[in-house]
């Protein structure tokens, strides 16, 4: 982190700040990963009873914030105007994080790179990235995410970023904003906050969005690229050649195209060889199991979209194989919820098991159905057999990971 003194932490972020160093070198929220120089914020509700954790870990300074989230935004944006690196932010319904991970892989092997870690890209997520920035960092990669109106808007203003990035527009927090329409105003709003001249890279079949895209911008568009999977790895056209990356998700190739479309308007060319990319946690892993099996383990969220591209990759991954669907419900659809799970549920006929998790999982119309991911796991461990296919995938309020989980190492 580019440090700031224990003077301008108090001028920034009122509240109770101790320490007995002069400057900090780093933010934490977690006392568990504070290391020696970090300041340790300490959020409401529990941070306060880590205080001690994070002191007896090395934190130069601790501080319990007036207003945790206006503190953190506080710091990120000093550190933030005294650097001069890059910084890309990224939105979208569906594909942020994975489009995240695929830029900061094409970038490393060219620039000194910060990436978001995981899906960290609320109020509290994104200040800590931009706390991650050094003296020497030239590329900041963000990832913006929304529950409402005005969010992405806040967000970007402490990110500041030179390129906007939004993924899709899809029908996803349609319980808060009501339609996609209301879906495109909200993720306009970042490229509402870049300066004239930046670059926006932007999905070519987004209707609902056009009315919002602010006049002035460098729009540069992507769409699905050609795309095949062979040997383990997926091989996408993009400007004349091929591009291979260490992933077989058909579907991830679109967000290669927009991350391709970023590293390009960087000054990047793809390399030569293979892109190797880490997924984020909960994303798109894919795990072999005893017995010739593999588990999908993308637990972490769903939503139409992202559920019928992890559908069709278990098919396409099964190639033959038995395969189970465990499908959490898919939250924060309003109105139209039911619908949409009766839609997932034709999706998924196509696979051999169908278990659904949770009171609106029933729309799916499953094989076997639990009220919990808790549930699942008796269940689950149970049904499956040696060399099946297994797909784990729901929103994050079901918590499925712990299926993947037991699958992995199952219980003794």
């Amino acid at each position: 982190m580019i440090p700031l003194t224990l003077d301008e932490v108090r001028a920034l972020a009122p509240g109770r700040l101790e320490g007995g160093t002069e400057r900090i070198t780093g933010v934490k929220v977690d006392s568990r990963c504070v290391e020696p120089g970090d300041l340790f914020v300490a959020v409401p509700p529990r941070g306060e009873a880590f205080l001690g954790d994070a002191r007896a870990r090395g934190a130069a300074a601790t501080l319990v914030p007036d207003d945790a989230h206006a503190a953190l935004a506080a710091i990120a944006g000093a550190v933030r105007a005294r650097s001069d690196a890059q910084v890309v932010g990224i939105t979208g319904s569906v594909g942020k994080t994975s489009t995240k991970d695929l830029v900061a892989a094409l970038l490393r092997s060219r620039f000194r790179t910060v990436a978001a870690e995981r899906g960290f890209n609320t109020e509290i997520g994104l200040p800590l990235t931009i706390c991650r920035i050094e003296p020497d960092t030239e590329v900041v990669v963000t990832e913006i995410a929304m529950r409402g109106l005005g969010q992405i808007r806040e967000l970007a203003q402490i990110a500041r970023p030179h390129i906007g990035v939004i993924t899709s527009i899809a029908p996803v927090h349609l319980e808060m904003l009501g339609s996609l329409e209301n879906i495109a105003r909200a993720k306009a709003e970042l490229l509402e906050e870049l300066e004239p001249g930046s670059v926006a890279v932007l999905p070519q079949d987004a209707p609902e969005l056009e009315p919002f895209v602010p006049d002035g911008l460098d729009i540069r568009r992507f769409g699905p690229p050609e795309a095949e999977v062979r040997d383990g790895r997926t091989h996408v056209r993009w400007r004349g050649r091929d591009v291979v990356f260490g992933f077989t998700a058909r579907h991830q190739a679109t967000n290669a195209a927009a991350a391709l479309t970023v590293a390009e308007a960087l000054g990047v060319w793809p390399p030569a060889g293979p892109v190797d990319v880490e997924f984020s946690y909960l994303r798109s892993q894919e795990i072999a199991l005893p017995g010739g099996g593999l588990l999908l383990n993308d637990s972490w969220n769903a939503n139409p979209v992202a559920m019928r591209a992890a559908l069709a990759h278990l098919l396409e991954r099964a190639d033959g194989r038995r395969t189970v669907a465990v499908l959490g419900e898919m939250a924060e659809l309003g109105p139209e919820a039911p619908r949409f799970h009766a839609e997932i549920g034709e999706a998924a006929a196509d696979a051999d098991v169908v278990v659904g998790v949770g009171e609106l999982a029933r729309g799916y119309r499953p094989d076997e159905w639990v009220a919990t991911a808790a549930d699942a796991v008796e269940l689950v461990t149970r049904l499956v057999r040696p060399g099946d296919v297994i797909l784990v995938k729901g929103s994050r309020s079901v918590g499925l990971e712990v299926v993947a989980d037991a699958l992995v190492e199952p219980p003794a």
